[in-house]
């Protein structure tokens, strides 16, 4: 391998924004490693940064641990960033935090780990590595935010505004038309429209669907559904799944990025 002509080896991991320190194996940890080990294998497979004539092998040896182990960097930061109100209220900012404080001991890391697959390299190489690390850890910290995005949300009017026109409401078959639309929950190509007068089934996209929902305050709770939180009649936990009882009966999981933004919305 050779120095500052053409080859920075070295960028890092995942920075996750939002994510809790659960136990070491939980979803959302095992998750955001496997995303890392992904990126790594990619990274070696291109022979990102050019590592010259090293073999497959070895450049996997080099990136899928050196992702992992930024992958474990980031979520450390993310949640201590995540926690800092001024931050965590602006996504840029967020995202641009945890870009840049993971990539100084990610840094670091790279560094030394370079050192042991490929041999020692001198002190005044590391802001050449910095300057490896900040990119890929700009794009992982951007890739894992996005998976660990809540989902979605609609809103009801201020206080005092007219009632609004519920667009979806127009388009409900007969039978369940004038109904309060409760939830509506993705199904092959088509939409179950849980409402106070029964559930039936319309032709559409789910986000297309929820552009028609503004008015209605609620949230896409998983990727194949959205609640309205007026539909909600119980909340039940298992460990840390947690689970939407409508006022129907029917139940709406919901994904482990969108517990703490429904708790911060006074959802439960």
């Amino acid at each position: 391998m050779r120095e500052p002509t053409g080859e920075l080896r070295g960028p890092r991991a995942g920075a996750v924004g939002e994510a809790r320190t659960a136990g070491l194996l939980s979803v959302d940890n095992l998750r955001g490693f496997a995303i890392a080990a992904a990126a790594g294998v990619f990274m070696a497979w291109v022979n990102a940064f050019d590592m010259g004539d090293a073999p497959l092998a070895q450049r996997l040896l080099y990136w899928v641990p050196l992702m992992m182990a930024g992958a474990g960097i980031g979520k450390v930061v993310g949640v201590a960033a995540s926690r800092q109100r001024r931050i965590r209220e602006s996504r840029l900012l967020l995202w641009a935090t945890v870009t840049t404080v993971v990539a100084l001991p990610t840094t670091l890391m790279v560094w030394g780990y370079t050192g042991l697959v490929f041999g020692a390299r001198g002190l005044e190489t590391l802001p050449y590595y910095f300057g490896a690390v900040l990119p890929v850890s700009a794009a992982m910290s951007g890739i894992m935010m996005l998976v660990n995005a809540p989902g979605a949300a609609t809103h009801a009017p201020p206080a005092g505004a007219p009632a609004p026109d519920i667009r979806l409401a127009r388009r409900l078959p007969a039978k369940i038309m004038g109904g309060a639309i409760w939830a509506v929950s993705a199904e092959d190509h088509y939409l179950r429209v849980h409402t106070s007068r029964g559930a039936d089934m319309i032709l559409m996209r789910l986000a297309d669907a929820m552009a028609e929902l503004e008015g209605v305050e609620g949230a896409q709770v998983h990727r194949s559904w959205w609640v309205a939180k007026d539909g909600v009649a119980e909340v039940k936990r298992d460990g840390a799944r947690v689970t939407l009882v409508l006022k129907n009966g029917a139940e709406a999981p919901v994904s482990r990025p969108n517990v703490k933004a429904l708790k911060a919305a006074g959802w439960f």
